[in-house]
């Protein structure tokens, strides 16, 4: 591993905060308490600036803002098209300012400039597209009934949706989330995550220049016992969509059935399987595992943090595996040559530490990193951990951090039966060359989506979501359009009709 933290020689754009308060109804304005909260760059620990906190008051607000744009406002009642245009604009000006929120999410998130340049934000101003376009294709059918009565579905937006965004990939999944709700002609509200809001409320003053109208998208950052939990709770909106840890979607499940039983889409935690076999083109496997485990430092739910590797080339992939993972270089995610930036906070920081600690004392070998990297931010050396055994915490449960569990198998069953060993089902990797044995494992596995030869393969036509733990309901795709929608059937009696 080369640490490169404390290297110069690359420049660090020039970024100025300029927006730090709640968005209500089409204005930024303060809490409600007149309360704000720090939000620090992980790159050194400081604060980058302080933002308005939002909390039960202020949801409140919020919400009856987003309840009167959807009851009276113009945003569902619209043609699909015109509400198409206006999101194929919004996606145009994320598109004008991709090197501003880019940097923004490098220095809230510890996200790296380039890869934020090139997919994140870019990928964002997609998801945008893709739903413009679905925009005026939502209707429902004629049905046929047993009788002589006409029948029909309609497709009707839900109404008010509260949004929950974690912190990992603050553009994406606020994108994930708002994108098809705004298509479908719902309004709502969003609680970014309290460690990365500021790309949020930039996105929300590109809304407004777009034309989206006031009411329809509101900001509330805050933290989750107090903004969170009154979103969940709130009588008055109809659903919730929530990413995060599976401990508080339980928290939200519990608090939407407490209150008005909204609907809840939940995307949690993972702790995904890659199944790699004897036929695979080795460098290939080592290349695809090193990116399914430390890209974004391993803070992704579907991080490859349980690599299950066929015995007859298991001792070739760890070495190889080990030699990847020394050349990693680790630094300022501004830093071009940079792979891997620091954990998005200090909590983060030490929660990974803590597990790599857990892992050596329970027994599996440390093969590299394991250690901090800085005398200053919150950076961790990519660690490869071999000898572990299924029952040990790094092989259960969900780190999000740059650590590999490397483990042996013999038969296409064992790695089955042991890729299914987990409460998670959010992803799966399976490399080889085998045709049967992709089919085979691909249907046995127990997961929401299954890379086969290739791994985070997004894209905005491929729904994505989890079984089991892993939570419920889909993101992108049109099954993400149609979680806000209601399915209203209307029938009448037919007279004298010549023909059912």
């Amino acid at each position: 591993m080369a640490a490169a933290s404390g290297q110069k020689g690359f420049e660090v754009p020039e970024l100025k905060i300029k927006f730090t308060k709640l968005f209500i109804n089409g204005q930024f304005v303060d809490a409600a308490s007149g309360k704000t909260f720090e939000t620090r760059d992980p790159r050194t620990g400081e604060v980058i600036a302080r933002i308005a906190e939002g909390d039960k008051a202020d949801v409140d607000l919020a919400v009856k803002a987003a309840r009167e744009a959807f009851d009276n406002g113009p945003w569902p009642r619209m043609p699909g098209c015109a509400r198409g245009r206006i999101l194929h604009k919004f996606a145009d000006l994320v598109d004008q300012h991709v090197e501003e929120l880019a940097a923004l999410d490098t220095v809230d998130a510890g996200k790296l400039f380039q890869m934020g340049k090139l997919m994140d934000i870019p990928g964002g101003a997609n998801l945008l597209r893709y739903y413009a376009g679905a925009a005026d294709k939502i209707h429902g059918e004629t049905l046929k009934m047993s009788r002589p009565l006409q029948a029909y579905t309609l497709k009707e937006p839900v109404g008010v949706v509260g949004h929950i965004v974690p912190w990992n990939y603050p553009t994406t999944m606020f994108f994930f989330k708002v994108s098809p709700a705004l298509a479908a002609g719902c309004t709502m509200v969003v609680k970014p995550a309290e460690q990365t809001p500021l790309s949020a409320l930039f996105y929300a003053h590109l809304a407004k220049e777009a034309g989206i109208p006031d009411g329809v998208l509101n900001i509330v950052p805050g933290f989750g016992p107090t903004a969170g939990a009154a979103i969940a709770s709130h009588m008055d909106i109809d659903k919730i969509s929530f990413t995060g840890s599976t401990e508080v979607g339980r928290i939200i499940m519990q608090a939407a059935a407490m209150s008005n039983l909204k609907s809840v889409s939940l995307e949690l935690g993972g702790k995904s399987p890659v199944i790699v076999f004897d036929d695979a083109d080795i460098d290939m496997a080592v290349n695809l595992v090193n990116m399914a485990t430390y890209t974004n430092k391993g803070e992704i739910c579907v991080a490859g943090s349980r690599i299950y590797v066929q015995e007859g080339i298991y001792d070739a992939f760890v070495k190889k595996s080990v030699e990847l993972a020394k050349k990693s270089v680790v630094g300022d995610p501004f830093n071009p040559n940079v792979n891997q930036g620091p954990q998005v906070d200090k909590d983060q920081y030490e929660k990974v530490l803590k597990y790599i600690d857990v892992g050596k004392r329970e027994g599996a070998t440390l093969l590299t990193g394991g250690k901090p990297c800085s005398e200053k931010g919150y950076y961790i050396e990519p660690t490869i951990f071999t000898d572990v055994k299924d029952d040990m915490s790094i092989a259960k449960e969900e780190m999000f951090g740059p650590v590999m569990a490397l483990m042996k198998f013999k038969t296409v069953e064992e790695a089955i039966q042991k890729a299914n060993n987990t409460r998670y089902g959010l992803a799966a990797g399976v490399v080889t060359k085998n045709i049967d044995t992709m089919n085979t494992v691909s249907r046995s596995v127990r997961a929401g989506v299954i890379w086969v030869n290739c791994y985070f393969a997004f894209d905005p036509d491929a729904p994505f979501g989890g079984y089991k733990m892993s939570g419920f309901g889909k993101d992108m795709g049109i099954d993400a359009l149609d979680k806000y929608l209601h399915t209203k059937t209307v029938v009448t009696p037919l007279y004298n009709t010549p023909w059912l």
